[in-house]
C-alpha cells in the first residue's frame, strides 16, 4: 500500500483520521460562532477526503459496512466542498454544506469510537466484540447514541447560527 507496510499505512491512515476529526471539531465550533475559517475547513475537508480515500487501500474480500461509510463520506464530501467552493454557500447551499460536511465528521468520529472499542484494552472490555461484528452492548450503544446526539444538536445549531459574510 503506497510502498507502506501495512503497520506503516495503517499508522498514516490513523493520523490522517486524527487530523480530519481535530480540525473537523474545530470547524464545527467555528459554524456556531458564524466563523468561516477558510484554511481550517480546507485542511478539515481535504482530510477527510483522505480519510475515505484511503480506508479503501487496505486489503480486502469483499464490500463492508466500512466501505459503504467511505463511499457516502465521500459523496457527501463532493457535496459539501461544491457547496462551499462551488456556489460559496449561496441560498440554499449554506445548509447543504453544514450538513453534507457534518455528517462526513460524525462518520469519522463514529469509526474513531468503534475503532477505539477493538483496540483500547479498557474500552474492549466493556464491550466486547465477537469477530467479525464490532463492539456491542449498552455501553457500546450509549457511548454511540452520545455522539449521535452531540453532532445532532451541534449541526442544528450550526444550520441555525451560521451565517458567513462571504467565504473565500
Amino acid at each position: 500500500m503506497l510502498g507502506l507496510s501495512l503497520p506503516a499505512f495503517t499508522m498514516v491512515h490513523v493520523i490522517i483520521s486524527l487530523i480530519a476529526i481535530a480540525a473537523g471539531l474545530v470547524v464545527m465550533f467555528g459554524l456556531l460562532g458564524s466563523k468561516p475559517m477558510p484554511g481550517l475547513t480546507a485542511i478539515f475537508l481535504l482530510f477527510t477526503i483522505l480519510t475515505s480515500a484511503t480506508g479503501f487501500l487496505f486489503p480486502f474480500k469483499e464490500l463492508l459496512p466500512s466501505h459503504i461509510i467511505g463511499i457516502i463520506s465521500l459523496v457527501l464530501l463532493a457535496i459539501a466542498c461544491f457547496a462551499l467552493y462551488g456556489m460559496k454557500l449561496g441560498g440554499v447551499w449554506r445548509p447543504v454544506y453544514i450538513v453534507t460536511a457534518m455528517i462526513s465528521l460524525y462518520f469519522n468520529v463514529f469509526v474513531l469510537v468503534i475503532q477505539s472499542f477493538l483496540k483500547v484494552p479498557a474500552l474492549a472490555a466493556l464491550a466486547p466484540a465477537v469477530p467479525p461484528n464490532p463492539p456491542g452492548g449498552p455501553v457500546f450503544a450509549a457511548v454511540q447514541g452520545i455522539v449521535l446526539v452531540f453532532f445532532v444538536v451541534l449541526t442544528i445549531g450550526a444550520w441555525r447560527r451560521f451565517k458567513p459574510m462571504a467565504f473565500a
